[in-house]
């Protein structure tokens, strides 16, 4: 193997392959990267066993073959040369000589039939949906997964196609956040469910944010899922677990609405919580005709309160939520007002933009 190619052709694909490959592992081989140059077409592969990535580039000049290096060291050393240097790379007996300009490197190389492959799964399931819808779905709901929960299916998202519609849910237990976009599909066909890893589902959003092509494909196996953006190709494993019954805890009727402007609500509610309990996080609304008061306290008994206007006809009532559960979902919409459905103090409140069915946030609310 010998290949030849210019430094802005390879350091972004191989920055982008390197995301998967951590800093420490059990095999060797998974601190290396896998390059295979094949007719002209070099492919980058990075894995960790649970996903992994690989960028294809076009046009590069060599002769076929396969090897691996060190990931991090080549991509520091293609970050370090100049911008316009031709980046030359040959292995030879164990080790691989790197050459550009008037610089030389020497890495070690591990056997290419080493690298292990996740490509042993039968893609059951295959859809392709738009880009930019697919990346908004993400961002609408990714915020909500838990983190290093013992309950190992919520540290995760939940993807569903379902009656011809793509539908994502997370949850850590005390805030569900779900949204759905329609896809191309039997609207009969049999409800299909699926828990995405946090890191898969951090990985599929950057690769959808440097994507530049209008769709993506989808591919679901029965353990793995396979996207594929452009010359990129990312699979990872899913998780195995029993997601909960998202239905059932989204309470049907809650009868009283509270309507205020967005971005207000959202300043409001970080100014007060400049004084919350630093543990709980707690802030509290006291409703009252048409304005909302909102207030916080600490172990040092400080105190923030601040009022804001509101659209709200019931009686008076006092209800305190973890305010950082408030204003994640807040930063995520997109309209001026925000509508938030309430029935007393001790069940869960629903947020939402007025009108938009297909995206709903649910709040647990908490004891200060």
């Amino acid at each position: 193997m010998k290949l030849s190619i210019k430094h802005k052709k390879l350091v972004k694909p191989l920055a982008s392959t390197c995301s998967v490959v951590e800093k420490r592992q059990t095999l060797p081989i998974l601190s290396n990267v896998l390059l295979r140059l094949e007719g002209g077409s070099l492919s980058l592969t990075g894995s960790d066993m649970e996903a992994e990535i690989t960028v294809t580039i076009d046009g590069v000049e060599g002769d076929d073959g396969a090897c691996t290096v060190n990931a991090r060291k080549l991509l520091d050393i293609c970050r370090a040369l100049p911008e316009k240097a031709k980046i030359q790379l040959v292995p030879q007996k164990g080790k691989a000589e790197v050459k550009a300009d008037k610089s030389r490197f020497v890495l070690q190389t591990l056997p290419a039939k080493e690298f292990p492959s996740m490509e042993n799964d039968t893609w059951e399931k295959s859809l392709t949906v738009p880009r930019g819808k697919f990346k908004r779905l993400l961002e609408l709901t990714s915020f909500s997964m838990a983190q290093q929960d013992i309950r190992y299916y919520l540290n995760g998202l939940l993807l569903e196609i379902e009656d011809g519609r793509l539908r994502a849910v997370a949850t850590n237990g005390h805030r569900l956040a779900k949204s759905e976009m329609k896809i191309k599909g039997d609207k009969k066909e049999k409800a299909r469910q699926m828990i995405l890893p946090r890191k898969a589902v951090l990985e599929i959003s950057r690769l959808l944010d440097d994507g530049e092509s209008d769709n993506v494909t989808l591919e679901v196996g029965e353990n793995h899922i396979r996207l594929t953006c452009d010359k990129t190709v990312f699979v990872s494993k899913l998780l195995d677990g029993q997601f909960p019954d998202y239905k059932a805890v989204i309470e049907p009727k809650l009868p009283i609405k509270l309507a205020l402007e967005r971005a207000t609500f959202h300043d409001e509610l970080f100014r007060a919580a400049i004084l919350a309990n630093e543990k709980y996080h707690g802030v509290q609304l006291s409703l009252d005709s048409n304005k909302v008061q909102i207030s916080a306290t600490n172990s040092e008994q400080e105190e923030a309160v601040v009022n804001m206007p509101a659209e709200y006809g019931g009686e008076k009532m006092e209800i305190a939520f973890n305010v950082h559960y408030l204003m994640d979902a807040l930063k995520v919409m997109d309209q001026e007002q925000v509508e938030l459905h309430i029935k007393d103090s001790s069940t869960c409140c629903t947020m939402n933009n007025p009108g938009d069915k297909d995206t709903l946030y649910l709040v647990m609310p908490m004891r200060i």
